[in-house]
């Protein structure tokens, strides 16, 4: 449940951006909560046809979901697959890069430079002592050598995060999701979920977990984490005779690939505390209704974020950080080859393999 405030912080964060394609507008938004775990990045110009969203929402700590606004969409960019124009292989590979990174002694550091400010003044502090190397997110030489120090042999973080990312190029769409954020594409004003949340009592979800050795207790894995994928939570991960997609929790992520058309209006990304308040096609028509009286989309986002914020605590629902990118296309997306008929793919539960998954929606 986590720690209330007396009064909620309604203080907003909001950025507004554009480049040929598209334009985008997101909010974020600590709420009730004692702290502020939710991250983001968006990136409209990741290269030169790509862009790159996403939103990460903590849990024990803020810090993993704020390694992998600063990591992830450069990991992306890293990636072999990259290149070879493999797209989904490299958001999945990402992914699973997450974990290798945070553990070790420069794991540890750079989890510490992004956590409360007296372990950032440490890790600064043995930074400087053990890695003559700074860091830079968007070099694309890999450098995460395995470095000596105090800290060589830490296992990885014990909180973690989501992760819901949404990466266009051209007229493609990719989006990757592990845990229960969330995406949403608006077709002709029709709510599509291109994700899935991925909780314990889930069939795939439950099965591994019980094979992996754990269990599910009141709707939460070991009793303690009410997801089945995430980012970080590394006690969940500590089996050594399975590879990282079969560990009790995983950071492999559900691959959703979409064929956008004129008929796409918008896509959504947020974090639970949206979706716990509006269901996907309530914040469709919410977004409709004020797109275009209000004079940005962040201004539409903060709207949402007003509209979900709870009176009080008493319900529970309504008191979580909050956090949300709206993504709405330029027309025409694809004017040679989009008909109003024309398929796309959406979300259902996919193979967790580096292959682009395709499921089809209908219109």
């Amino acid at each position: 449940m986590g720690i209330y405030l007396s009064t909620p912080k309604t203080e907003k964060f909001s950025e507004d951006g554009e480049n040929a394609k598209l334009r985008f507008g997101l909010s974020s938004m600590q709420g009730w909560r004692a702290t502020m775990e939710d991250a983001h990045a968006a990136l409209p110009d990741l290269d030169a046809s790509t862009a790159f969203f996403g939103v990460y929402d903590g849990h024990g700590g803020k810090v993993v979901a704020k390694f992998c606004a600063k990591f992830l969409h450069a990991q992306v960019l890293k990636q072999e697959a990259y290149s070879a124009g493999d797209l989904g292989a490299s958001i999945q590979r990402a992914f699973f890069r997450m974990d290798e990174m945070m553990k070790g002694q420069r794991g540890w550091r750079e989890l510490s430079v992004l956590g409360d400010k007296i372990n950032k003044f440490t890790g600064m502090i043995e930074g400087l002592i053990w890695s003559p190397k700074g860091s830079d997110s968007n070099d694309q030489q890999d450098d995460w050598a395995y470095e000596e120090g105090p800290h060589s042999d830490f296992t990885g973080p014990t909180s973690g995060s989501t992760a819901c990312v949404a990466v266009i190029r051209n007229n493609q769409l990719i989006v990757a999701n592990a845990g229960d954020s969330r995406c949403v594409i608006s077709r002709k004003g029709q709510a599509y979920n291109l994700s899935r949340d991925h909780k314990p009592e889930l069939e795939a979800e439950r099965d591994r977990i019980l094979k992996a050795g754990g269990f599910i207790h009141a709707g939460r894995v070991n009793g303690s984490l009410n997801l089945a994928r995430a980012i970080g939570d590394m006690e969940f991960k500590q089996n050594k005779f399975l590879p990282a997609e079969k560990q009790i929790v995983t950071a492999n992520p559900d691959l959703s690939v979409v064929d956008l058309c004129d008929d796409d209006d918008f896509i959504v990304l947020a974090c639970d505390g949206i979706w716990d308040c509006m269901s996907s096609q309530q914040l469709v028509d919410f977004i409709h209704e004020h797109i275009n009286i209000e004079t940005s989309l962040s201004a539409v986002c903060e709207r949402v974020l007003d509209r979900c914020l709870a009176p009080t605590t008493a319900g529970g629902e309504g008191c979580d950080n909050m956090t949300m990118i709206l993504v709405q296309f330029k027309k025409p997306i694809n004017s040679d080859a989009a008909t109003s008929g024309q398929s796309a793919q959406t979300a259902s539960e996919t193979q967790t393999t580096s292959k682009e998954v395709k499921n089809e929606i209908a219109n």
